[in-house]
């Protein structure tokens, strides 16, 4: 018995490969698995009478334990060929029920080799509509049946293997790849492969992603992308709060990320409207570490998070999915946000020629539903100012248009009046104006006390622009919008046509190398020229081909326009100068104390302002180490002291 059955074992395993090759593994790259190559494959299994051997195997319940790894092998090459074929690279739709269709072809094929006649009927169920899924096959058998679930299942789980590779660019294509995020969400569910799928793209982000040769704006972009797609694959959460980790870890260490945020939530940043078009939502910012009073009202409500959730107190319901909260999450306070946008709204409205706040307006208007009125009240005091400053405007002109020739001031002048209290910082800088300009603002700051009693104006001469005309012996240039110092500086040509750069910046009041950035604006429109020893001197006649070439250069070419404000680094480290006070007095009394200590006794002894919670001892122990190096403070073994005076 034992020899017979080796001997039918090994001629069965020949037919059945045999058979199995020449009906479906003949597939070249580029060809693929057609119906009507598995109907050749069964009229083969007829017309060789094959069909009746194996079936007479399968009555002896043989074929299936002889053949079983051939087959499986060989549907596995099938299956992982045709999706390398037809799903490698393509995001844009799904292919499930076109898998569905063609595994019901296989599996009809299956039917004429495996089921015995008694199961004849399996072979011709045609094969089922819509998604993925086992199905139980009325007289199909039992080995059919699980040939059917163990195909499924291969399927989705090299469906899976194939998308985790990919994942990164489809997050990137992200909205026009959510067919495959859709697919993937189906297969992920019927297989175990959630925590491969978290630490391949995890992997993915930190080499593709987090490093200097990307920049914010574009790492902002694809966290958006992921932020969108992931939740659509994994509504928990989940999987998003433990992939981005990274990614908002990196961010925080980033200067420009919060002004990057906050040009996308304004509309300023290039190519990205995600942000805008959230805003317009007028959802509430909520931050992901405050407690929520309305969660646990229904307890029969509450559901697990998936064994693969971080460790923390947030269940799935206080995990935000609202973009701008979670980006506002990443540094977990609203204040760091409202504090750039101040920078952002004082630029921009500095830098208005016309009055016109429209659109700083509505945005205001949006993030105050976002943030709270509450954190907005500065921002409506700057744009009250606005206001204010054009209605002033507007009397001391009609007041000047009444006074005789003589009496009108030198120069017309335009203000932009602010109250200090509620601007954000704004930079200093030393400028000395023409006399006929202080003249101007003399007559403008008489006027304005007039006009509101017990109030006065401090000016800041170096922030504004300047309209002005320069009239050459051959041309005339109108219309040109400068700064300031610019526009002082060649009104002292007017003086007399040769300077040196010495005598500039005395006249000027600021530094040399100020004052030769600023002119190399008008060497570029050929009103001045530089010659050697450091003398500037006026080109009243210019050939015409530098007036073509002139003519069509920008104003502010020599340089991008600055920010009128202290930018936030500048603004946090004029604050935390506050805390060297501190530091200063408790090692005159203590002596010696530890990083931990000093950290500890400044939150416990300065509590006012947000400085103090925000500051972490990693920024702490940098600006003592700055300290240190300024021979400000000594470090010996792990403490700090302060140096004896000589």
């Amino acid at each position: 018995c034992e020899e017979t059955l080796s001997a039918i074992t090994s001629t069965c395993a020949s037919c059945v490969c045999v058979t199995l090759c020449f009906g479906c593994v003949q597939v070249s790259p580029g060809s693929s698995v057609s119906e009507q190559s598995l109907s050749d494959s069964l009229a083969l299994l007829n017309d060789q009478g094959l069909g009746r051997l194996l079936g007479s195997w399968s009555k002896l319940q043989l074929l299936e334990w002889v053949s079983s790894e051939a087959v499986t092998t060989i549907l596995h090459k099938l299956i992982e060929m045709r999706m390398e074929q037809l799903c490698r690279g393509e995001y844009e739709r799904s292919f499930l029920l076109e898998f569905q269709e063609w595994l019901e072809l296989v599996l009809g094929w299956l039917a004429k080799v495996f089921v015995s006649e008694a199961d004849g009927d399996a072979a011709s169920l045609p094969a089922a509509p819509g998604g993925l899924g086992v199905q139980v096959v009325p007289g199909g058998g039992s080995v059919l049946k699980q040939w059917r679930c163990h195909m499924h299942q291969f399927f989705c789980r090299i469906y899976v293997n194939m998308r985790i590779e990919e994942l990164f660019s489809i997050i990137r294509d992200f909205p026009e790849s959510k067919a495959a995020i859709e697919d993937l969400k189906f297969c992920l569910e019927r297989t175990n492969q959630r925590q491969q799928l978290l630490t391949s793209l995890k992997s993915a982000f930190e080499s593709r992603l987090l490093h200097p040769g990307v920049h914010t704006s574009d790492i902002l972009t694809v966290y958006i992308s992921a932020i969108k797609a992931l939740r659509e694959l994994d509504p928990s959460m989940v999987i998003l709060q433990v992939v981005s980790q990274p990614i908002r870890k990196y961010l925080r260490t980033r200067e420009d990320t919060v002004r990057q945020i906050v040009a996308g939530l304004t509309g300023d940043a290039e190519g990205c409207t995600d942000l805008a078009s959230e805003l317009s939502r007028g959802d509430p910012v909520t931050l992901e570490m405050q407690d929520s009073d309305e969660e646990g009202n229904d307890p029969e409500d509450w559901s697990p998070d998936p064994t693969d959730a971080m460790p923390d107190k947030m269940g799935s319901k206080r995990r935000s999915s609202d973009i701008i909260s979670l980006l506002v999450s990443i540094y977990g306070s609203k204040e760091i946000f409202i504090d750039e946008y101040r920078g952002v709204l004082a630029d921009r409205l500095l830098q208005q020629l016309n009055y016109n706040t429209a659109r700083e307006i509505r945005n205001v208007e949006l993030l105050k539903l976002r943030f709270g009125e509450s954190h907005m009240h500065y921002c409506e005091v700057m744009l009250k100012d606005m206001a204010d400053s054009r209605r002033i405007n507007s009397n001391i002109r009609e007041e000047e248009s009444k006074l005789s020739e003589e009496e009108q001031p030198p120069l017309p002048l335009s203000a932009i009046i602010l109250s200090s209290e509620f601007w954000p910082t704004l930079k200093e800088e030393k400028l000395e104006l023409p006399p006929v300009v202080c003249q101007a603002m003399e007559a403008y700051t008489h006027r304005y006390e007039k006009l509101k009693a017990m109030r006065t104006l401090s000016w800041k001469p170096h922030l504004g622009s300047v309209t002005l005309d320069v009239e050459l012996e051959d041309r005339v240039l109108t219309n040109l919008t400068v700064s300031p110092i610019q526009a002082a500086t060649i009104m002292y040509f007017q003086e007399k046509s040769s300077w040196t750069l010495e005598e500039l910046s005395a006249k000027l009041g600021a530094p040399k190398e100020l004052v030769h950035r600023k002119l190399a604006l008008w060497q570029q429109q050929g009103v001045l020229r530089e010659e050697a020893g450091g003398h500037f001197y006026v080109v009243e006649k210019g050939s015409s081909k530098e007036k073509l070439d002139r003519g069509v250069m920008l104003i502010d070419s020599d340089e991008e326009r600055d920010s009128n404000t202290a930018t936030q680094s500048e603004q946090r480290e004029e604050k935390l100068q506050l805390f060297w006070v501190y530091v200063q007095a408790m090692l005159t009394n203590l002596d010696t104390m530890t990083l931990e200590r000093i950290h500890t006794m400044l939150r416990m002894f300065v509590a006012t302002g947000p400085v103090v919670t925000e500051m972490d001892v990693n920024e702490l122990e940098a600006f003592l180490q700055r300290k240190v190096r300024d021979h400000q403070l000594i470090m010996s073994g792990n403490v700090y002291r302060l140096p004896k005076s000589n």
